[in-house]
């Protein structure tokens, strides 16, 4: 979408002459949103995307103040706002640059805000179908999603990433630690419906959220998600090998693995999966780090290198 016709749109609701207008108008944008396919991702320049994210994301949450039940919108807001964290905030090249303890925290604190934000938006768009699921999920979270359906796999997918990923970047915080059980139900319930879903993505957020967990994750179970991960994404997908890498390769303190699993990220050809491409080239400029600073994980013998394609 265009800043002319966001400027256009935003226009329209301001000077519409009444509330139900306002709300038609702002319901057909926001079902142009929700259905039509993102420009975002699969634009090959990550830097553009990232400075263009928070316009559109404002853009959505103006649509969402005329009509609050959007379900279309809530889930896009949901899943910018965890892209958003994720790529540009917590993996973004300020945190990526080696910055100082003070700006890690920041950083840390920042993400964690757009998560929770994004959590927010992903409860709102469940309630909607479902009446009060946000509030049964804190209660009793299996039986909280035992309604959900099929159809609304993409939606707790989302929201059980904005947590997931709240909840890993609060190591210590007992109250989001505690919350570790909704993530589960969420995810155990999106893989009953539809464990395919998304080339694998609930497998590969599986992976995420067993090493998050305290006590750290089974190598087994890992291992039983990255291979069918790998199977449903056809290997083109770069993410799952820089996030199997770290939950797997680093506690076994294997960086032959670890090494291997990077250099297969950055083998992914971004033109394969157009639809993939930006989470691609944010997975593979994340490999490139991680290759670069095996040694921040590792005791490696005096003059081992970094692998050449992260020194770029």
């Amino acid at each position: 979408m265009t800043r002319v016709l966001a400027a256009l749109i935003a226009l329209l609701l301001v000077a519409a002459p009444s509330c139900s207008i306002k709300k038609l108008a702002a319901n057909k944008v926001g079902d142009a949103i929700a259905s039509g396919g993102s420009t975002y991702e699969t634009d090959d320049d990550l830097e553009l995307v990232g400075d263009a994210l928070p316009f559109s994301l404002k853009l959505i949450e103006s649509l969402l103040s005329a009509t609050p039940d959007h379900i279309g919108l809530l889930n896009a807001a949901c899943k910018g706002f965890t892209s958003y964290g994720y790529v540009f905030v917590q993996n973004g090249d300020k945190a990526l640059s080696d910055p100082g303890l003070a700006t890690e925290d920041a950083l840390k604190l920042r993400a964690r805000h757009l998560y929770q934000r994004a959590l927010r938006y992903g409860l709102r768009g469940l309630d909607v179908t479902y009446p009060d699921l946000s509030s049964k999920l804190m209660v009793e979270p299996k039986g909280a999603m035992a309604p959900v359906k099929k159809v609304d796999v993409e939606r707790v997918y989302w929201a059980a990433a904005s947590l997931g990923l709240a909840i890993s970047i609060s190591k210590g915080d007992a109250a989001m630690i505690a919350r570790v059980p909704e993530v589960e139900a969420m995810l155990d319930r999106a893989m009953a419906l539809d464990e395919a879903w998304g080339a694998g993505s609930l497998h590969e957020f599986a992976i995420t959220l067993a090493s998050a967990k305290p006590g750290g994750a089974d190598p087994a179970a890992l291992k039983t998600h990255y291979e069918r991960a790998l199977e449903l994404s056809g290997g083109n997908r770069a993410s799952l090998f820089t996030t199997y890498a770290e939950a797997a390769a680093i506690p076994a303190q294997d960086v032959e693995a670890y090494r291997a699993l990077l250099e297969r990220a950055l083998a992914v050809d971004t033109n394969a999966r157009p639809e993939w491409r930006v989470a691609n080239l944010a997975a593979q400029k994340r490999a490139r780090w991680l290759l670069a600073h095996a040694e921040d994980y590792f005791l490696l013998p005096e003059g081992d290198a970094p692998s050449s394609g992260d020194s770029r």
